[in-house]
């Protein structure tokens, strides 16, 4: 049974940048079974936040996310972090004001809580058994103290580390763990219905701009 860990936001520019918008209604949990044809899933952890700034993407997402989890049921898990605002103001190099015509400081957002979680969540369920192989789907070199953690709590147990497409594989560095690359195959075979019915009647169409 293989346990999986998605950093959402990892996979996605990754996609984004290899293939555009062409697979971002993907299920994930299909894209598991892709991935690990041979094995059963046990549960699919899908770590996000809702971006910050763009109502129209936070729309889009929204309904993919609930897509996901009206399709998949229990075999998906889907948690959601937070953007925290990030103010950009002195250079990191000479700490004078960056050049503007006005004393403007400039904003933008921070991913926050999901690489931590993500990595807490593989270190908890490899302690407590929850499936007996797990599979992360990130090229963030952060995930490397979470995978070697689990490595020394449970070193019976396989890793492997799928690589999103355009990623340079930095998790190479992993020891004992497979390490490959997502097919471009295992995305176009892992799509989800071009609409999904929840079962109060609610539908979750693809975004027209996912395409």
């Amino acid at each position: 049974m293989v346990t999986a860990y998605i950093d959402g936001f990892n996979l996605y520019y990754g996609m984004k940048s290899a293939y555009r918008r062409k697979y971002m209604w993907l299920d994930v949990v299909e894209l598991v079974r892709q991935l690990r044809p041979n094995d059963q899933v046990q549960v699919v952890r899908y770590f996000t936040a809702i971006v910050k700034g763009e109502p129209a993407a936070a729309a889009n997402q929204t309904t993919y996310l609930d897509a996901l989890s009206t399709h998949n049921g229990a075999l998906v898990d889907v948690r959601v972090g937070r953007f925290k605002i990030k103010t950009i103001g002195r250079c990191k190099v000479c700490r004078k004001e960056f050049l503007c015509a006005c004393p403007t400081t400039y904003q933008t957002y921070e991913e926050k809580e999901t690489d931590v979680a993500l990595g807490v969540a593989m270190v908890e369920d490899a302690a407590l058994g929850i499936g007996d192989i797990s599979l992360l789907i990130s090229a963030d070199s952060d995930m490397l103290p979470a995978v070697r953690s689990l490595q020394r709590i449970a070193p019976s147990r396989p890793v492997y580390v799928a690589l999103p497409p355009s990623n340079q594989p930095r998790a190479r560095a992993i020891r004992g763990a497979g390490v490959f690359y997502i097919r471009e195959s295992a995305l176009s075979g892992a799509q989800l219905p071009p609409a999904v019915n929840g079962s109060t009647g609610r539908k979750y169409s693809r975004p027209a701009k996912w395409s």
